[in-house]
């Protein structure tokens, strides 16, 4: 009988929305294409998406790449990553305002804003990036030939966390960006400020990430065999004595993965509401620091965290495509806030 190994990552657990089979062919397995051997296997796939997802490299069999004709032979270890399939959610077309940094035939970027969740779920049906997506794609003069009728997701950003994502048109789009995702061959740099003053100008965090025992809203930190890989460099660029403007890098793309990880640091994402940044955390125990404090934190609906910079290979073209974002009015004005006390403050 087939094994099973790896199963797969899931949309309600990574921040990457793709899932990884891997199966080893029994001793008595007889020849089989490819596509019929893993038809039987997935659930909630089909044999195009399968023939799609060999086209572009992620079958991967004893470590090589295969055909779409290729045949399974026993002992064979194969490995495919696909998109995360969609939910049987109705997706409602809402003209949402959104900002397009980048589109073509095949994908776009966009620029998501604050305070807006990326896909509908429980108890957000609507308002989403995802919704105000369908609805932009539905009112293109020409859409590909080969659009699939629904924005097509391999990553995302928490609820106020802002900055850049890529979202696929077509369903080769999202086969390649999937597998870029899951070879960690994307470029991702975050901007976050948090509290404290780092000891290093430059560190890693290399610490499983799982739900909390406790509250299994938020991630936590463990040391052993719990939890998924997650690891995240970072590298300071501005001290203001009580917070730190850092720059994240992401080898692995975990839910909540900065914000849990600069937890376990003891530097939260400044006014984190999940994580505990939504207090004073370093700082003095003056009034007027604390007036300040509070006056920072109504200039933002959530955390301190931009994704800035965004990277990979354009699926049709193989061209590399950039992306950089500005910062936030808001997050701007609260740097220039920490700029002006810091100076003028006698107590940093």
């Amino acid at each position: 009988m087939d094994e099973q190994k790896d199963g797969f990552s899931q949309a309600e657990d990574s921040e990457e929305l793709f899932e990884h089979y891997n199966y080893i062919a029994d001793p008595g397995q007889e020849k089989l294409r490819i596509d019929k051997f893993l038809i039987d296997r997935i659930p909630n796939t089909s044999r195009n998406k399968i023939q799609i997802a060999a086209h572009n490299g992620n079958i991967l069999v004893n470590k090589q790449t295969i055909k779409p004709n290729y045949k399974v032979k026993p002992g064979d270890n194969i490995s495919i990553v696909l998109p995360y399939p969609v939910r049987n959610l109705e997706l409602i077309p809402e003209d949402i305002p959104i900002e397009i940094v980048y589109e073509d035939d095949q994908l776009c970027v966009v620029n998501k804003p604050s305070n807006m969740v990326v896909h509908p779920g429980y108890g957000n049906y609507s308002g989403t990036m995802v919704n105000a997506l369908v609805y932009h794609f539905d009112n293109l003069p020409e859409l590909p030939s080969d659009y699939f009728g629904r924005p097509g997701l391999v990553h995302r950003l928490d609820k106020h966390t802002t900055g850049l994502m890529v979202v696929a048109k077509t369903e080769n789009a999202l086969t390649h960006l999937a597998k870029q995702f899951f070879d960690r061959t994307t470029y991702r740099r975050y901007q976050a400020l948090v509290w404290g003053d780092l000891s290093d100008e430059k560190g890693t965090i290399n610490m499983n990430l799982g739900r909390s025992p406790k509250n299994r809203k938020v991630m936590t930190t463990f040391d052993d065999d719990q939890g998924k890989k997650a690891i995240t460099h970072y590298e300071v660029l501005e001290r203001f004595g009580y917070v730190t403007l850092i720059e994240c890098r992401l080898e692995t793309g975990r839910t909540h993965q900065i914000r849990a990880h600069m937890k376990h640091l003891g530097h939260q994402l400044f006014y984190d509401l999940e994580y505990d940044g939504d207090r004073i955390v370093k700082g003095t125990s003056f009034s007027k620091y604390k007036q300040f404090v509070d006056n920072c934190f109504k200039l933002l609906p959530g955390q301190a965290l931009h994704a800035k910079s965004l990277g990979f290979v354009h699926p049709s073209t193989g061209e590399n495509m950039l992306f950089d974002s500005e910062l936030p009015a808001n997050f701007i004005q609260l740097l220039d806030k920490w700029r002006r006390y810091a100076v003028s403050s006698k107590d940093i």
